[in-house]
């Protein structure tokens, strides 16, 4: 089949503005930390990001894609790009192309899982554990949901990464916390953002790339991909507004409340961005801004110190809007239908797969921590962790 040159077109841009989200993260968590560990937090986006380009091509990209086998796990036909062609084959795009698509989704979603070791982590162990765990961790489930694994065959539909990306980096999250302990001091004084604009930066950022993780994840120019744009901005807007009116009413709207929002209501619209309408996006953001404002909350009342709230917005925020999925997808959209369209099996199977990877993101993640924990130490002497990450890791000050 000839190359559509559009759709490769798009996909490249699409994969450049993922990409892009990488870095962003780093940025709005940079600014989240205080000024001692900014280029730390800066820098595990971008070992993320070289980490994840390298393990994709030797091993993620095959152990993902790769012919099934048992519904668990990609074969090794693809070891090392072997067969993956720049031509376009069968399809109307090189299966290159989308490799590259694909392994920025692999590198944001390990960034993400840094909110969980802010101001804490030693590089080494950090490179360790992100081997390991997108071997492990994130290629197992992205298998499940759009390799041919087993969710799939199920029947789950998850438009953009609601399992694979957001609850997957949200509950792992939650377990390296746990494992890797609070930050010195916390509870007992304020650990302030040092940079609220650098955040406020990173976070436009996000918003930006977002349009190319959702709308490019149609993986054509067509209808479904228009959706899912504009699916993805509504949802955005639903969730900022949320979520600053929400604090609002328990103090001042700050902006950190109304970007946090943003991405909690994007989070959500993930799973379902070109299945559902515009107004219902609207719903779903407009829900996950609040629903993720008050389990930041719990988080703080229960004192866990998962510093930056990855567990909260994309862990929680990427649950509901699987679950949303299966309520509310519409088949004069994206052609399944949902819960409201009367197809009960279709939420059964989304509720199945969310909360599959919920437990294995966090049961295996947990695990990995613990082992690396024990052996290489995760965390950074005390002395260190006063000094601050950005001297006794980097040997810089931003």
């Amino acid at each position: 089949m000839a190359m559509d040159t559009g759709v490769t077109c798009w996909l490249l841009v699409s994969a450049i503005l993922v990409m892009l989200m990488t870095p962003g993260v780093g940025l709005f968590y940079g600014g989240l930390v205080r000024k001692k560990n900014f280029i730390s937090m800066i820098a595990l986006s971008f070992v993320c990001l070289a980490l994840a380009s390298i393990q994709w091509i030797l091993i993620g990209y095959t152990l993902v894609f790769g012919h099934d086998v048992g519904g668990v796990i990609g074969n090794l036909d693809y070891l090392g790009l072997a067969g993956v062609s720049a031509d376009a084959g069968t399809g109307t795009f090189p299966p290159l192309v989308f490799m590259m698509f694909q392994l920025f989704f692999a590198a944001v979603t390990i960034t993400i899982v840094t909110s969980a070791v802010a101001e804490r982590i030693k590089l080494s162990s950090f490179i360790v554990f992100s081997l390991v765990w997108l071997t492990v961790v994130y290629c197992p489930l992205a298998h499940w949901a759009w390799g041919g694994g087993w969710a799939q065959q199920m029947g789950l539909i998850d438009f953009a990464g609601g399992t694979v990306v957001e609850i997957c980096s949200g509950f792992a999250a939650l377990a390296l916390a746990m494992v890797i302990g609070k930050r010195a001091g916390f509870g007992e004084h304020a650990l302030e953002p040092h940079n609220i604009p650098i955040a406020l930066l990173g976070a436009a950022l996000l918003w930006f790339g977002w349009f190319g993780f959702n709308a490019g994840s149609a993986l054509a120019l067509n209808s479904s991909a228009i959706v899912a744009f504009v699916n993805t901005n509504s949802a955005a807007a639903a969730g900022a507004l949320s979520w600053m009116f929400a604090s609002w009413y328990r103090g001042k709207p700050s902006s950190l409340s109304m970007v946090s929002g943003a991405i909690a209501g994007m989070v959500a619209i993930t799973p379902c961005a070109g299945f559902v309408t515009p107004l219902v996006a609207v719903l779903i953001g407009a829900v996950a801004g609040v629903l993720c404002y008050y389990m930041m909350l719990v988080r703080i009342r229960k004192s866990l110190d998962e510093s930056l709230d990855a567990w909260a917005i994309h862990g929680m925020g990427g649950l509901w809007g699987t679950l949303a999925t299966g309520i509310f997808a519409a088949a004069a959209i994206g052609g399944f239908t949902g819960w409201m369209e009367g197809n009960s099996s279709q939420f059964v199977a989304n509720a199945v797969g969310a909360f599959a990877a919920l437990g294995y993101a966090f049961i295996a993640t947990w695990i990995i921590a613990t082992v690396i924990d024990r052996t290489l130490g995760l965390r950074v002497t005390e002395d260190e962790e006063y000094v601050g990450l950005d001297i006794c890791q980097h040997g810089e000050r931003a």
